[in-house]
């Protein structure tokens, strides 16, 4: 096989300097004879498993002309992190003046509550949050995809954006407040771990919550009447859920949120409930919706769709009154 081939690049280099007598271009020649073996030596994806390549397919065909949306993702969940950093540096580290006023953590969780449900309706109700639809969690956006609202490659690129967006969150909160402050015990870089009663409890807790929220969000979203007001149900839930489900596990919801702080905190013992538990508390909030509605019921999957900004999933809505 080795001669073989060299008996043909033998004669190739024959027929180029017949070439070159005859006035070719011999720059050229050698150019296609290198691009032909190096195809021929290394086809492309040659060295990656089946999986491997179809994400790498999946992931330069996201990009191609959505990708200012996954920036928006990037960026709110980026927003996101952040504010959960500057709150909680703020009402729970013992330096505060916050902290030293409020003695009481249930108070201290409600301020923190509202805070950050402020911010999700904030985000949700923003140029950005009504153009990329908000889902600001893995955990939203695999059960839109789920239901058939979302393509393969924009589920892709949003997972990945909000990871990335998260963890870059935190990053500039500890620019901002110095390691020192987050990394203390009281503030931890805001981890959701399990409480007290342990990772069980959390466990039902964190499904119980993220199923609320989803069953929440299809129900308002898909009602004509109430959709424009998805995102102050969705934040009102997180200030709740901030309040009251906090203690049990941390009300994390989004395994984006807890991997950026775990990140920098180092805690990862846990991290494994919550890439299961509100996965599929959502997956069953959208099994019982299509039970009781039927996936066709699905308009689309953004959490505020009554606004001019371009919608990239597969979308039914229409705005009140009937105009497309």
């Amino acid at each position: 096989m080795i001669v073989g081939e060299g008996v043909v690049r033998m004669q190739r280099r024959v027929e180029t300097a017949e070439g070159i007598e005859g006035g070719g271009n011999p720059s050229a020649t050698f150019a296609e004879e290198a691009v032909a073996g190096s195809s021929s030596r290394h086809p492309p994806h040659a060295s990656m498993t089946p999986a491997a390549s179809r994400f790498s397919s999946l992931a330069q065909r996201a990009l191609g002309g959505h990708w200012p949306e996954y920036l928006m993702e990037a960026a709110g969940l980026g927003f996101f992190m952040l504010s959960a950093c500057l709150f909680t540096v703020l009402i729970e580290h013992p330096g505060s003046a916050a902290r030293q006023a409020l003695g009481d953590p249930l108070l201290r969780r409600a301020l923190i509550g509202l805070a950050m449900g402020l911010t999700a309706i904030a985000i949700i109700y923003s140029p950005f949050g009504k153009r990329s639809g908000a889902h600001l969690n893995p955990a939203v956006t695999f059960t839109f995809w789920r239901l058939g609202k979302i393509e393969d490659r924009d589920a892709v690129g949003y997972v990945v954006a909000q990871f990335v967006g998260g963890a870059l969150g935190v990053a500039v909160a500890a620019a901002l407040c110095g390691p020192s402050l987050l990394a203390h015990d009281s503030v931890h870089y805001a981890v959701t771990q399990p409480g007290e009663h342990g990772p069980w409890i959390a466990f039902a807790a964190e499904l119980a919550i993220s199923f609320g929220l989803m069953l929440t969000v299809l129900v308002v979203s898909n009602r004509r009447a109430l959709n424009r007001y998805t995102g102050l149900f969705a934040g009102a839930l997180v200030a709740l859920y901030i309040t009251f489900e906090a203690p049990l596990s941390g009300m994390s919801m989004n395994p984006a949120r807890t991997v950026a702080s775990a990140l920098p905190a180092a805690a990862w013992q846990y991290a494994w409930l919550y890439f299961v538990a509100p996965p599929l508390g959502m997956l069953l909030a959208a099994e019982v919706y299509a039970r009781w509605k039927g996936t066709q019921s699905v308009l689309c999957c953004k959490l505020h769709h009554d606004n001019a900004s371009r919608c990239i999933f597969r979308c039914s809505y229409s705005p009140p009154g009937g105009k497309t």
